[in-house]
């Protein structure tokens, strides 16, 4: 339904702070710490501040697949940042990523902590550091980090524009939803179009570019986003359905997308991830009742 409200914008905008709907008690239009408290470390170099959104998942399945890799310098210790109750606002987060944003990486294995924040970057350390999930050089590097940034700078649309006008603003507004859709569509009709040609974004190799992509527009596709697959028609992209089949059923990827999860399925939970037998169901107790 149009909003047929008339609105004319006041010559100076005012902040308002019970308008913004479901995130209106943490949106803000300044920055900076709203209290102190310091991020836990655990004892693994790499400390991730973070909850399993998209841009979340992308960081904890990038891990993960170093791991399956051999990488045994990229275990973690991943800490639920519970956004919703303004964690993010924290002395220690801020001082960590100043745009108070997860997910934020701390890299304690050199001299100095080394802090990473925006998950695009956080990918390209991780990559350049262990020297994977990377073309090194040349054309295969160019067209990788052409389809990183392509997610970098179209997820906003899908996010912000089209899913919070779609799913969360307090008032359906028929011209946003109808301009950020016919948007979202269009991007997915760029992956269809590159994935009928290529196994995966950046050609034949599973990269960075795809665990970038991968839990905004995998999910989108198999309609676990925003509960927007029949109203997007997703069905009719059907290369963009069989990349995130395919990645889906990595090892790895299911497991990184369980961590810093707190909702939906419990047997897809794991809010805190510190060690690789987190994973592993709680044994049972031998001497406990029949259920």
């Amino acid at each position: 339904m149009t909003d047929s409200t008339p609105y004319t914008p006041p010559a100076i905008w005012r902040w308002n702070a019970d308008n913004g709907g479901k995130f209106a008690h943490i949106n803000r239009p300044v920055a900076g710490a709203t209290h102190d408290q310091d991020l836990p470390v655990g004892r693994h170099p790499l400390q991730l501040y973070s909850l399993a959104t998209p841009n979340g998942v992308k960081v904890t399945v990038m891990l993960e697949e170093l791991l399956a890799l051999g990488h045994a310098g990229a275990e973690y210790d991943a800490w639920r940042v519970p956004i919703q109750e303004g964690a993010q606002f924290s002395s220690g987060f801020v001082a960590a990523n100043p745009n108070s944003k997860i997910p934020v990486l701390v890299d304690h294995s050199g001299a100095a902590p080394v802090r990473v924040f925006e998950s695009g970057a956080i990918l390209l350390y991780l990559a350049e550091k262990f020297g994977a999930l990377l073309p090194a050089s040349g054309a295969a590097r160019a067209e990788c980090l052409s389809w990183l940034f392509w997610q970098m700078g179209s997820a906003p649309f899908l996010g912000g524009g089209f899913g919070h006008f779609y799913a969360y603003a307090p008032t359906k507004i028929e011209y946003a939803i109808d301009r950020y859709a016919m948007e979202v569509k269009r991007q997915m009709d760029v992956l269809n179009q590159r994935l009928a040609e290529h196994a995966y974004l950046a050609g034949d190799e599973y990269t960075v570019a795809d665990i970038a992509a991968w839990p905004w527009y995998g999910a989108l596709a198999k309609g676990q986003l925003y509960e927007a697959g029949e109203f997007l028609q997703v069905h009719e992209y059907t290369h963009v359905l069989r990349w995130a089949e395919q990645i889906a059923q990595r090892p790895a990827v299911q497991r990184g997308r369980k961590v810093n999860r707190t909702w939906g399925d419990p047997a897809s939970q794991l809010p805190e991830r510190h060690e690789a037998r987190d994973f592993d169901p709680p044994a049972q107790d031998p001497h406990a009742p029949a259920a």
